[in-house]
């Protein structure tokens, strides 16, 4: 019994030395295409780029093979741990250098800013025309419900113990658009309604697959809403007023819904009518330029928010809130219609 167990045991010693051997002749032979690898992947991740030589950088991509196949061998000859750890944190490194994005967070804001959002939103031209027209359209037919039958306003618009209602006195509606101070309903509606815009502008692009008729309803329904204030404040006297207590954010969240409403017509446009493409390409090219449209979207809104919350709280002028609310909507024209300046396409590096 006794020699048995010395004869496993010098069985099992001599296959640890075999594989020891067989780790270390693998990684001899290997060990120089691992090491130039990861030479110029530590100096590319310190951004030295301009001490690679031209030869390192075109081998780059057949080192980053090479390695991986390596590793592959490795796993499946189960090579010691240490060799496995090595070169699975390789080439994981060499893989975001091979193939991962080639910018910075900061060098990818700078070209969205700097006319990438701009040259979307300029391609959906078509599409933003008719959510414009849809919107109108919604606004007018909300105003011409309520003008023929108040009770379409509770319909449209759900009081909630809003004092907002057909039959409140011009008083009681002046007082929610001039009596910002304190006004914790004031704030409790302004949450709720942008926290409705932007649902609906997450709904119109997101819905646009269905060829691009449920951003058309969409559309319609949520300004039957504005529609129906607008005849409320009209019946009073106070239109204009409710006009500027809307613009200081309204001119950005409902630029920021049309916006998304063309995006999901343009995806569902395309799928429609494909062209020479077939659907599933037509549908990914206006996708890519859809999301770049949303992207900056989500930006509006989040301005829209902060004008919200701040903007259209400390002023209380009707005249001063038009001001600040069409001036800001100029800019937004201005920025996506008169400036092109073409980003840079990769770092200075």
């Amino acid at each position: 019994m006794a020699l048995f167990s010395l004869t496993k045991g010098q069985e099992a010693q001599a296959a640890i030395e075999a594989a020891a051997l067989r780790s270390d002749r693998f990684r001899q032979d290997r060990e120089g295409d691992w090491k130039r690898l990861e030479a110029i992947v530590t100096r590319m991740e310190k951004g030295r780029l301009r001490r690679i030589a031209d030869e390192d950088v075109l081998a780059l991509p057949v080192l980053y093979r090479t390695v991986a196949s390596s590793l592959s061998v490795a796993r499946e000859t189960s090579l010691d741990a240490a060799t496995l750890a090595y070169l699975e944190s390789l080439v994981q490194r060499a893989w975001f250098l091979v193939y991962g994005p080639r910018t910075t967070l900061w060098s990818w804001l700078g070209r969205f800013f700097g006319g990438e959002w701009g040259r979307a939103v300029r391609s959906i031209w078509r599409e933003m025309a008719v959510a414009l027209l849809l919107m109108i359209a919604g606004t007018v037919i909300g105003w011409q419900l309520c003008l023929h039958d108040p009770d379409w306003y509770y319909a449209l618009f759900p009081a909630d113990g809003d004092p907002r209602v057909p039959g409140a006195s011009a008083a009681e509606l002046k007082e929610v658009l001039f009596g910002n101070q304190g006004q914790e309903g004031l704030s409790v509606f302004a949450a709720s309604l942008f926290s409705h815009n932007a649902g609906v502008a997450i709904l119109c692009f997101a819905l646009g697959f269905a060829f691009g008729i449920p951003p058309l309803l969409l559309l319609i329904q949520n300004t039957t809403l504005l529609g129906a204030m607008l005849w409320l404040h009209d019946d009073k006297g106070l239109l204009i007023d409710l006009i500027g207590w809307l613009s200081i954010h309204g001119t950005t969240e409902l630029f920021a819904i049309l916006l998304s409403g063309a995006a999901g017509l343009h995806v569902g446009r395309s799928m429609a009518f494909p062209g020479d493409r077939s659907v599933l390409e037509a549908a990914a090219a206006a996708g890519q330029r859809a999301a770049v449209v949303m992207a900056g979207v989500v930006f509006m809104l989040v301005c829209a928010g902060m004008l919200e919350g701040l903007g259209r709280q400390l002023i209380n002028d009707t005249t001063q809130r038009l001001v600040v609310g069409y001036t800001i909507l100029a800019f937004w024209l201005a920025y996506f219609f008169l400036f092109r300046r073409v980003p840079a396409t990769s770092d200075a590096e």
